[in-house]
């Protein structure tokens, strides 16, 4: 989709809502804001997911700033010799 589209399609929705009574745009508001923090829930859910899955297999390291700073360097040593 091109962004003239996208830019007229944003503004027909902006025009559409504009024309609804205000107890409608309210009405309207919060089912969308309801909608985003369900999707911020769900990636949210993915991403722990992911990251539980990760750390079942190994893949993550917990530890402090100090600790990673130990590893970094570790790991330039290894790559400059």
């Amino acid at each position: 989709m091109s962004k003239t589209t996208q830019t007229s399609q944003f503004q027909q929705a902006l025009e559409a809502v504009e024309v609804l009574s205000l107890d409608d745009q309210a009405m309207l508001l919060n089912i969308l804001q309801n909608r985003l923090r369900q999707q911020r829930r769900n990636e949210l859910v993915k991403e722990v997911t992911e990251v539980r899955q990760e750390s079942a297999e190994g893949n993550v390291k917990f530890g402090s700033v100090a600790d990673f700073m130990v590893d970094l360097d570790e790991s330039e040593e290894k790559v400059h010799g």
